[in-house]
C-alpha cells in the first residue's frame, strides 16, 4: 500500500485516496466475476489483522496463500439478507418451507435412526444423564435436527466461510450477491453496520477456529462447516468449542467430529445454560432455545424427543 505522510505535499494525499479507491473497485470487480479468485494479496488486511492479534505472521501467509481458500460470499449475503428481513418481520415470508423442513425429522424413518443412535451410544448418553440431568433422547435429538446424526456437516471449509464473513466488512463487497431491491435508502445504513458487525464476529469465529484446529492438531483448512462457520457433530462456532467442549473419550483432545466428545458438549452446552436434574418445561425450552434461538427449532427439537423417548405421535405447535 502506497502511503504519503508528509505535509508539504497535499496532492499526493489525493493521489493516496484515489489509490485506495481504485484498487478497492478491483477487488469488488474480481470478487463479482469470479469469487475464488480472489489472491493471497487480497486477503493482506486480514493477515494482517491476524498476526497483530499474535498469530504468526509466516504461517498465517502461507495459509492463505493455499489453492483451497476462496472467498465465499454467499454466508454474508445471506446473514444481510436474513437479518434485513427479520427486521422488517418478514423472515417467516422468507422461508415458506421451514416449517416443512423441521416437520421432516419427525418422519418414523429418522426417529427410528435416533433411537438405534441412542443405543449404540447408551453408555456415554447415561453418563450425560448422571452428570448433566440432560436426558440422552433430548442430546440425541439436537444432533438429529443439527447433522441429522452427523450425516450433514456442511459442505463447505469453516475456514473459508469464516474467513470471507470477515473480509467483508464493507457492504459493496456482497451487494452484487444480495437479493434485487433489497437495499433501499431506508435499509442501507443498516445493512452497512450489521455487515462491519458481522464482518468482526466471523474474524472472532476465524481466530477460534484456527486455535481450536492447533490444539487439536488438525488442518484448518480441512474442518467443514455450516454456511455461517458451524463445526463438528453438535454445530459448535469455534469459539464455544472452549467454553462448553467435553473431551468424554479422554484423548486429550476435543474432537467435536467424535460421538462421545460431540454428546457430552452439548449435554454440557444444555447445562450452562438452565438445565437442571429438576427442570420444569419453561426451562427445558429455554435451554434448548439458547442452542439455536428459534422457537421452531426448539419445538421440534423437543418433539423429536419425545418421540425418541416413547414412540407416541407429537403434534407440534402451530
Amino acid at each position: 500500500m502506497i502511503t504519503f505522510q508528509s505535509r508539504r505535499f497535499p496532492v499526493d494525499c489525493s493521489i493516496a485516496a484515489a489509490y485506495r479507491r481504485c484498487r478497492l473497485a478491483l477487488v469488488l470487480i474480481m470478487l463479482f466475476i469470479c469469487p475464488a479468485a480472489v489472491t493471497a494479496a487480497e486477503w493482506s488486511p486480514l493477515v494482517g489483522r491476524l498476526t497483530a492479534d499474535g498469530f504468526d505472521n509466516q504461517r498465517i501467509s502461507r495459509l492463505f496463500e493455499r489453492p483451497e481458500v476462496t472467498f465465499e460470499p454467499d454466508s454474508m449475503s445471506k446473514k444481510i439478507e436474513a437479518l434485513i428481513k427479520k427486521k422488517d418481520r418478514r423472515s417467516a415470508a422468507s422461508c415458506p418451507r421451514c416449517r416443512e423442513i423441521y416437520q421432516s425429522f419427525l418422519r418414523p424413518g429418522i426417529i427410528n435412526e435416533a433411537r438405534a443412535y441412542a443405543r449404540e451410544n447408551k453408555d456415554s448418553l447415561d453418563r450425560i444423564a448422571s452428570k448433566y440431568c440432560v436426558p440422552g433422547e433430548v442430546v440425541v435429538a439436537i444432533l438429529v435436527v443439527e447433522t441429522r446424526l452427523g450425516k450433514n456437516l456442511g459442505d463447505k471449509k469453516a475456514f473459508n466461510i469464516l474467513a470471507s464473513m470477515a473480509l467483508a466488512s464493507n457492504l459493496e463487497m456482497i451487494r452484487p450477491y444480495l437479493e434485487r431491491d433489497l437495499i433501499t435508502a431506508r435499509t442501507e445504513d443498516f445493512a452497512r453496520n450489521r455487515c462491519r458487525q458481522k464482518s468482526d464476529w466471523a474474524y472472532n469465529e476465524l481466530k477460534a477456529l484456527i486455535r481450536y484446529a492447533d490444539t487439536n492438531g488438525l488442518d484448518p483448512l480441512g474442518i467443514p462447516g455450516s454456511i455461517y462457520g458451524a463445526i463438528g457433530l453438535c454445530q459448535f462456532m469455534p469459539s464455544n468449542t472452549t467454553i462448553y467442549g467435553i473431551d468424554a473419550d479422554g484423548d486429550g483432545r476435543i474432537d467435536l467430529f467424535t460421538p462421545p466428545d460431540a454428546l457430552f458438549s452439548i449435554g454440557n452446552y444444555l447445562h450452562k445454560n438452565g438445565w437442571t436434574c429438576r427442570i420444569g418445561k419453561n426451562k427445558q425450552y429455554k435451554a434448548i432455545f439458547a442452542y439455536n434461538h428459534s422457537r421452531l427449532y426448539t419445538e421440534t427439537v423437543l418433539a423429536v424427543a419425545s418421540r425418541i423417548r416413547s414412540g407416541r405421535s407429537v403434534a407440534m405447535a402451530r
